[in-house]
């Protein structure tokens, strides 16, 4: 006979008594669970998970096996197979309509889907059943993708692991392979102590592989259960290795990613208006958690904050008309008012929010806020308006009609009563996202885990740039802020071109102006991934997809026209069934192998059950599946990359000062005398010798000695420039650059960046210019400018470290008042070498030089520049002062010790 279908449906209160022996059966003792096998491959962010499961009616009538998995609601379902007693049913996405009127066909004769619904927060059942006879095999297989999204610092990839029985066979590998590097792996469950020390872990500097394999004793619940602990979620957290901030591009199978998360930056200060719903609905323990969590998060704040509380039923009430800083003082009177709420009345959202608008318009348009700070409303509610105005679209109109473009809202919902898909769009809409709260005792830390994602801005008007004849189809790649723990991601195709590499500019603000750039060759990741025999195959191309689907689902939720939602939805439409993703306008159609026997995955929306993340990548409500089926049968180079100005200062017009294999030489240029003198300075490790000292500009350079590993063949120990630092008084602006990093520091935050990018910075006059694994430039108000170059040396070298060399351009404008070991120079001084003879080294002229009154000793010797060549260096032909300078040197180099790397040269 042939298979026959029932159609279920479990959207009402009581179940007939077919449904209970269906679902008693699928909890029945006679079904044996012959395997259970997870698999997941995560490649640069990018995860494919594979469920499969062997099942067998072992009893004797037949009954209903299910196949129910939870998957993360940010997933694509891509596949999903089933084979019943050797007949395959295979499953393909289709346009909805489309496998509707497939599905349709078959309907007549009995098939159906249904739908089921959950109400977690991060997880969605895929649900099948299947009605065998005694003795059945069956196999389900079920696929779906997910880009991982960096939240906290952290990478989660969360498994739902629910065998149902003690399973002879299982097991759980997760693969991840990362071309940059992983920083770290971690891995939790929540199935209890006996399942401590089961999970095994391998890793090397770019893979990981963690399995789960627990026999059937060590399955048990408890020692002497039946029943199986493996119930819950099993989590593995990574992060990557970043060796700069200006992000990670890659390039795979004609596509490109680019990851974003600097680090190192100090995070802005922001301004806050909390608007909490305190309507009667609120009652109980959603205030009760509330309130544990705005003691915490106002804890929180800093000085530099600046914050004040709405709070909201029928009426709008404010904790403070103006924004505050957030001192202790403020902070405890707000906690205390927060303390003292009693939730009654109804719910006006729309004024509350008006209000929350007004103080921050008041606050900025006073200048009462830092015009880099970051302004954001937090709106926490658990309901639909009802008192006011009450119409979503008409709320939604007038926040974003009032909101400024540097302000951002954030929607929390507590509970399923709330339109989540109204808070979601107003978020998005007004540059912030949404989440969904569980209405449980865990709403506290949820609601505070929320805020620590928001807590830490560190960047604002971020744009991530691509030259337009290299790429084609990028995703979104402006974004309004950066949070400290997250990640920004572009993706795009690439164009036909020669190009073998592709660089991307990433531009953005904070208490400075930044460009970063980053270079990738284009074949140098595919050449990697063909010898990974767990990646994910096309990684690049998917991820791409996922993000721009997701991208467009949220535009067609924000559509002005009927015509700009059909055309997004068109192209919803061939990109998902392109790339085989279930979304909401697409359906998973599981057919036999002969196409006889049809199945019909659907996911329409329902706007009250919308997903619980509101990032814009995200789609609105994607709602769960059912397919029931009853059957009768069945050492880096140093390459020189620039922003700006590509080329070092002109020829042989500087004062230069150089560290090399002995202690640092400094050769002076001196143009009218067409010669160049050298000196060495024989100081200390750790020593901060002065360089320029212009009290009347408020410039000072200084440099940090260190020293050598060991001593040389006569004892002694090298030094070297081991950090320079130029310091701005009036801005109170200091860089420093060592051989590890790039440091700008003000009088309230720091800002760090690595050699390993190259990046442009601009702040209060001073702008650092700083060129991939070779040099860096600042200059003060485009008149003093002074140049840095990295020397990297072998790293297992016995004796010698990384240094540093400084260049400073002769035509600098400094002030009368400019002093130190290169400053004194900015007046070429009167120099005459006379008696020039051979010296005790045939090779080394000897001469004497008439300077400043003092008659000097000098040998002709060779020295190097290394600013065209930046391996072999070309040498200068120079004079050569001993004794440290004595003589040519305004006074003893010991006079040119400072304490501190900012301290200005205080001489007697």
């Amino acid at each position: 006979t042939k298979p026959k279908y029932l159609y279920f449906c479990f959207n009402k209160t009581h179940l007939s008594p077919l449904e209970v022996i269906l679902m008693r059966a699928i909890r029945g003792d006679d079904i044996t669970v012959k395997s259970y096998k997870v698999e997941s491959r995560i490649t640069s962010r990018f995860a494919h998970t594979t469920v499969r499961s062997s099942v067998v009616n072992s009893g004797s009538k037949a009954q209903s096996i299910g196949f129910n998995v939870q998957i993360p609601k940010r997933a694509f379902i891509t596949n999903f197979t089933m084979n019943v007693n050797g007949i395959t049913f295979t499953g393909s996405v289709k346009e909805k309509t489309v496998a509707r009127n497939l599905y349709a066909q078959a309907k007549a004769r009995g098939k159906a889907a249904g739908i089921v619904r959950t109400n977690s927060q991060d997880m969605e059942t895929f649900k099948t059943e299947v009605h065998v006879p005694p003795g059945s095999n069956i196999q389900f297989e079920l696929h779906y993708q997910e880009m991982m999204q960096r939240k906290l610092g952290v990478y989660e990839h969360s498994l739902h692991l629910q065998p149902g029985r003690l399973v002879p066979q299982f097991q759980v590998d997760v693969y991840i392979y990362e071309p940059n590097g992983i920083s770290f792996v971690q891995t939790t469950n929540a199935f209890g102590e006996r399942f401590i020390g089961l999970t095994k872990m391998n890793t090397t500097k770019e893979k990981a592989h963690i399995v789960f394999k627990p026999n059937v004793e060590q399955q048990r619940k408890c020692e002497n259960c039946t029943d199986s602990g493996v119930d819950g979620l099993f989590r593995v957290t990574y992060d990557v290795s970043r060796d700069h901030n200006a992000g990670e591009l890659q390039v795979s199978d004609g596509h490109f990613v680019q990851f974003f998360a600097p680090s190192s930056l100090t995070p802005l200060p922001k301004n806050i208006v909390f608007v909490i719903d305190v309507s009667g609905s609120m009652w109980g323990v959603k205030m009760k958690q509330t309130v544990e969590a705005m003691q915490a998060i106002l804890d929180d704040l800093t000085m530099d904050d600046y914050f004040s509380i709405v709070d909201f039923n029928h009426n709008v009430r404010c904790w403070s008309e103006d924004l505050v800083p957030g001192s202790s003082i403020q902070v405890e009177e707000a906690k205390s008012y927060i303390r003292g709420i009693k939730p009654n009345g109804g719910t006006n959202i729309n004024e509350a929010l008006m209000k929350a608008v007004q103080m921050l318009l008041k606050a900025s348009n006073q200048r009462l806020i830092d015009p880099r700070s970051v302004s954001m409303i937090i709106l926490v509610s658990d309901g639909d308006p009802t008192v006011g105005e009450i119409k979503l679209s008409k709320i939604q109109k007038n926040v974003k009609r009032v909101m400024k473009e540097e302000f951002s809202l954030f929607s929390l919902g507590i509970g399923f009563d709330v339109d989540y898909d109204f808070l979601e769009r107003i978020a998005m809409e007004n540059r912030g996202m949404a989440q969904r709260i569980l209405a449980n005792h865990a709403a506290s830390e949820q609601l505070r885990s929320f805020y620590r994602q928001v807590s830490s801005p560190l960047l604002r008007q971020i744009t991530i740039q691509f030259p337009e004849e290299a790429v084609s189809d990028v995703t979104h790649n402006r974004f309004d802020k950066f949070f400290s723990g997250s990640e920004l991601v572009v993706a795009g195709k690439l164009r036909l071109t020669e190009e073998t590499t592709l660089t991307s500019f990433t531009t953005a603000s904070a208490s400075m102006d930044l460009t970063l750039e980053t270079e990738t060759e284009i074949g140098e990741l595919d050449a990697k991934l063909a010898g990974q025999q767990h990646s994910v195959t096309g990684f690049a191309r998917q991820m791409w997809a996922y993000i721009t689907v997701n991208q467009l689902i949220s535009e067609r939720s924000l559509a002005p026209t009927a015509a700009k939602k059909r055309k997004i939805t068109q192209r919803i439409l061939t990109l998902a069934v392109e790339h085989q993703f279930v979304t909401p306008l697409t359906a998973l159609l599981v057919e036999s192998e002969d196409g006889g026997e049809r199945l019909l995955a659907d996911s329409p929306k329902d706007p009250k059950q919308g997903c619980c993340s509101g990032q814009r990548s995200h789609r609105p409500t994607r709602t769960l599946l059912l397919l029931i089926m009853i059957i009768s049968m069945d050492g880096s180079k140093l390459d020189q990359i620039t922003i700006g100005n590509t080329h070092a200062p002109s020829e042989r017009q500087v004062l230069t000062v150089r560290s090399f294999e002995n202690d640092p030489h400094f050769i002076v240029h001196l143009p009218r005398a067409q010669m160049d003198v050298c000196f060495n300075i024989d100081s200390e490790p750790g020593h901060i010798l002065n360089l320029v000292s212009d009290p009347g500009a408020g410039v000072v350079v200084n440099g940090q000695l260190v020293g050598a590993k060991g001593p040389r063949a006569d004892g002694k120990t090298s030094t070297y420039f081991g950090a320079i630092s130029m310091y701005y008084q009036p801005e109170g602006l200091e860089v420093t650059a060592s051989t590890e990093r790039i440091t700008v520091r003000d009088s309230h935050r720091g800002h760090s960046f690595t050699w390993a990018a190259t990046a442009n910075i601009t702040q209060d006059g001073v702008k650092i210019s700083i060129v991939k694994e070779s040099h860096v430039t600042v200059s003060v108000n485009d008149n003093i400018r002074v140049m840095v170059l990295l020397h990297r040396v072998w790293k297992k070298h016995p004796i010698n470290v990384d240094y540093l060399g400084i260049y400073v351009p002769t035509d600098n404008q400094y002030s009368p008042l400019v002093d130190g070991l290169i400053g004194q120079f900015s007046v070429e001084p009167e120099v005459r070498v006379y008696n020039p003879h051979p010296g005790a080294d045939p090779l080394k002229e000897e001469a004497t030089m008439e300077v400043k009154g003092h008659q000097l000793s000098v040998t002709r010797g060779w020295q190097k520049d290394y600013r065209q060549d930046r391996k072999q260096g070309s040498d200068v032909y120079c004079w050569f002062v001993h004794n440290s300078g004595k003589g040519f040197i305004d006074h003893h180099y010991t006079s040119y010790i400072v304490p501190h790397s900012h301290s200005f040269l205080q001489l007697a």
